[in-house]
């Protein structure tokens, strides 16, 4: 994430293999597939202990304001800005410079966002002002926003030290860094949930082992620094170009993302205040939870391991390497997601059910939040593609673009919410689905006139065989499930056969009419597992 003023010039950094960025991408996945799934345990959980009703929604609208700050300013904000001008100096052999960029930015972010930090802590109840009355409590989420407030400065220099190691295409532990904050805070729930005293006592917990598993998150990655050709050090070296260069392209780097979370922010406006502050947003916010398994094991994985080669290509005027890059990337999203989110639809209640529906969480939540991930599930492939397309235009340095159609796609968000949410719940998450839609629209129509043709003809040619196949996976699953239902009953143990017998009984058929229809994304896929056993 960074550069520097003392120049020093050395050999640029190889090109990865083809076969090894192939095996990172996997092993990124693995890791961040482990990391989802663990996430849902804690989702679950919290399920378990707090339902989806009541004062468990002061808790989520508490939450959405450190977290809209955080990807404003920290996080991936912060290496989508600071990976190309890395990059970039590491292409042209000026490492020592990059170092010193890079500790420059860590302390400048570690300060800046540590200050920031404090005002939001004592701005917090005029922050949670606008959400109402979220679960009947407001003074409830203003005490537990400023327990939370302090994982905006974590991530903001959690975020250097992810985008060096990605610039160095090291993806395994900064994948795994989330593995062990989901560990932290589920730890935190068992251990500490049943030993507080009421309700407000437990939240208080949950808040606490958030900010405890960020604190992990962040000390994690930094020994893997060691043994790079640089370190991290004590520096403000803030008149060098390149820093002021990281904070230029942080800037539309950070609307575009910024907005894309602050769209969550409008959905649980419209829903605390106009549906039902009672269940709304938490029912949305955990149909979201499970709509973004696939999306960070899939479409995360694709987009961060390539963009260090959009990058690179892009240093290097390879408009070529460039084009494929994306196009290779935007079909295998597909390939990955198209049949997820088909699934994700027709399967929603049994789903829901399986995952949250113990403890507190009763049938009617299950209704309402099975609702919610079913609409969610329409805009699933489009949230994946418009990630990777971010990445494509944050590689040109061009990070305006993204960034007003991340304000377009605001306005629209804002307008469908207010013509949807008369649907009920699912209204909102079905704005954010013809959101998603309309901004990848946008973005490949854009992306064509900057970088050229994407082969979208072969592309949408594959993707049309994937939604048939996909389409097939999905009616084979629900009516195996509807039959094991009705046979094997409605216990954990009986859930679990029936949904596990139709998932599986989906993926078989999928791939079977992947390979029918010639998908060339199967072989692709196929032949990385020969890779990979040959390692």
């Amino acid at each position: 994430m960074s550069e520097t003023a003392d120049t020093v010039v050395g050999p640029a950094l190889p090109e990865p293999p083809r076969r090894r960025l192939a095996v990172s991408g996997l092993i990124f996945a693995v890791a961040t597939g482990v990391s989802r799934v663990l996430g849902l345990v804690r989702e679950v959980v919290a399920a378990y202990y707090f339902g989806a009703a009541g004062r468990i929604n002061a808790f989520t609208v508490a939450f959405q304001v450190p977290n809209l700050v955080r990807a404003l300013l920290a996080d991936a904000a912060l290496s989508s800005a600071f990976v190309p001008v890395f990059s970039e100096l590491l292409e042209k052999g000026e490492r020592k410079r990059a170092w010193r960029v890079a500790s420059t930015l860590f302390w400048l972010m570690l300060l800046g966002l540590s200050g920031l930090t404090a005002l939001f802590i004592v701005l917090a109840p005029w922050v949670i002002a606008p959400f109402g009355n979220p679960g009947g409590d407001r003074a409830l989420a203003v005490t537990l926003s400023r327990i939370l407030f302090p994982i905006v400065a974590l991530l903001g220099v959690s975020g250097i030290v992810v985008g060096i190691l990605n610039s160095y295409d090291h993806f395994t532990v900064p994948a795994l860094t989330p593995v062990f904050w989901n560990v932290a805070i589920i730890v935190g729930l068992v251990v500490g949930v049943p030993h507080a005293h009421g309700i407000d006592a437990k939240l208080y917990v949950y808040a606490a082992s958030i900010l405890v598993g960020t604190i992990i998150q962040v000390l994690l990655p930094i020994p893997w620094l060691r043994g790079r050709d640089g370190h991290l050090q004590l520096v403000l070296d803030w008149r060098d170009p390149a820093v002021k260069r990281v904070f230029v392209l942080m800037v539309p780097v950070t609307i575009s993302l910024g907005l894309i979370n602050f769209n969550a922010v409008v959905d649980t406006l419209f829903a605390s205040r106009l549906i039902d502050p009672n269940l709304a947003p938490t029912a949305i916010d955990r149909a979201f939870r499970i709509y973004m398994l696939p999306q960070g094991m899939f479409s995360v994985a694709v987009a961060t391991v390539l963009f260090p080669s959009l990058a690179r290509a892009a240093a290097r005027g390879d408009d070529v390497a460039f084009r494929s890059t994306v196009s290779n990337g935007l079909r295998q999203i597909a390939f990955l997601l198209v049949p997820a989110s088909a699934l994700s639809a027709v399967l929603a209640t049994p789903i829901v059910r399986l995952l949250y529906q113990h403890g507190r969480f009763t049938a009617h939540q299950t209704t309402v939040v099975a609702a919610a991930l079913a609409a969610f599930s329409a805009g699933l492939t489009f949230n994946g593609t418009m990630l990777l397309l971010n990445r494509a235009f944050f590689s040109l340095q061009s990070n305006w673009i993204p960034t007003l159609i991340a304000l377009a796609n605001l306005a629209l968000n804002a307008a469908l919410d207010a013509a949807f949410y008369h649907l009920g719940t699912w209204g909102i998450p079905l704005s954010t689905s013809v959101v998603n839609l309309a901004g990848t629209a946008a973005l490949v129509v854009l992306l064509r006139r900057r970088a050229g043709d994407l082969d979208l003809r072969d592309a949408v040619a594959e993707v049309a065989r994937i939604a048939v196949a996909s389409a097939l996976a999905a009616g084979a699953g629900w009516g195996i499930w509807r039959a094991l239902d009705a046979s094997v009953g409605r216990s954990i143990g009986g859930q679990i056969v029936s949904l596990g017998i139709a998932l599986a009984v989906a993926v078989g058929m999928y791939l079977a009419a992947c390979r029918a229809a010639a998908v060339d994304e199967l072989d692709t896929l196929l032949s990385l597992g020969r890779s990979v056993r040959r390692l």
